[in-house]
């Protein structure tokens, strides 16, 4: 494959061109096709009883505009050439369609990011809204965040004049990158990296010491620890190495291959690379990070407190005293990792 770099679009991508022709749009609509099976995947693995948050509704969001996009470019893939509500659709479109929705995921970064992170912050903080009023909420504020996003896009001199260039090349069709995702990547793996090496002796002797064993019909990591230990539960040099061992338990594959793209560059198109598991992935290192700056605040029975759909961050607060896991309490009995 060739890619020839063009000129800058926006300071926020990178424009790529390959020498995919627009045939070949069977390729493309696998490799969609693809992604919302793994959407689907994943959301059908994540845990049922988690709360209403923001990033539940974006990536329910998401996953019902890549099923658009599939239904779309499928559709004018089998016609080819059709007039609807007098526009004409053609193979050019399938291109032009991808390239808007690339551009608008690669947007979408930093704001799902910073609005994901405030909410968790209310959320601790105690300041929610009505359990109906915040559903509204997040349901109008992922309208608002697409709404505005695409009307950027559309209305950017810049990206329209690079969509219009298209024409230039009637049998390439150009992929967007997006930055914003390869920061976000590279500052969330230097700081595990950093949280690695300031506790790694802990990190490896909590790991040694680990016992997975089962609980009420769950298998369970049990954290045991010398009961002669000065640190308190909710201690931040004790909670490190267990919040370190519980997200890398369940996201080490993930963090390996952000390593990989990050050293090898690797470019992936933005409507690829925004995609579930990622947003997913996100979320348990927002949660985490909050949790341990906030670890002093935490009541196990508050059921308020924002739940991963993939990590039970609980499991670092319970009890660590007990040495027995039958012996805990059903109200912290939840210690899934």
């Amino acid at each position: 494959m060739t890619v020839l770099a063009s000129e800058n679009c926006s300071s926020q991508y990178q424009l790529h061109q390959t020498s995919q022709p627009l045939d070949g749009n069977c390729l493309l609509i696998l490799i969609i096709l693809g992604k919302i099976l793994l959407n689907i995947l994943t959301l059908g693995m994540r845990r049922k009883d988690t709360c209403q948050n923001f990033m539940e509704y974006f990536c329910i969001s998401l996953a019902l505009l890549d099923l658009l996009l599939l239904v779309n470019i499928s559709i004018i893939s089998y016609f080819r050439d059709f007039v609807l509500l007098d526009i004409r659709f053609t193979k050019y479109h399938i291109c032009l369609f991808t390239q808007i929705i690339s551009f608008t995921y690669g947007f979408l970064h930093y704001p799902v990011f910073l609005i994901a992170w405030i909410d968790y912050y209310l959320n601790f903080s105690k300041t929610t809204l009505p359990f109906k009023c915040q559903k509204l909420f997040y349901f109008f504020t992922v309208i608002l965040i697409w709404i505005s996003v695409f009307a950027y896009v559309l209305g950017d001199p810049d990206i329209y004049q690079n969509l219009k260039a298209q024409n230039v090349y009637p049998y390439q069709c150009p992929f967007y990158v997006s930055i914003q995702s390869y920061w976000l990547s590279f500052f969330m793996v230097m700081i595990l990296f950093m949280a690695f090496i300031t506790s790694w002796s802990e990190v490896i002797t909590l790991v040694q010491a680990i016992r997975v064993t089962s609980y009420m019909n769950e298998t369970v990591l049990y954290f045991p620890f010398s009961s002669h230990s000065s640190c308190t539960v909710n201690s931040k040099k004790t909670l490190l190495p267990k919040f370190i061992v519980c997200f890398l338990g369940t996201w080490l594959p993930f963090v390996l291959l952000q390593i990989i793209i990050l050293l090898f560059k690797v470019q992936i198109p933005a409507y690829i690379e925004m995609n579930i598991p990622w947003l997913y992935f996100v979320n348990s290192f927002l949660i985490a990070t909050v949790y341990w700056c906030k670890c002093h605040k935490f009541n196990l029975r508050d059921i308020a407190l924002p739940v991963d759909p993939f990590v039970n961050w609980k499991s670092c607060f319970i009890a660590l005293g007990i040495h027995d896991p039958e012996q805990i309490e059903k109200p912290t009995s939840i210690i899934i990792c």
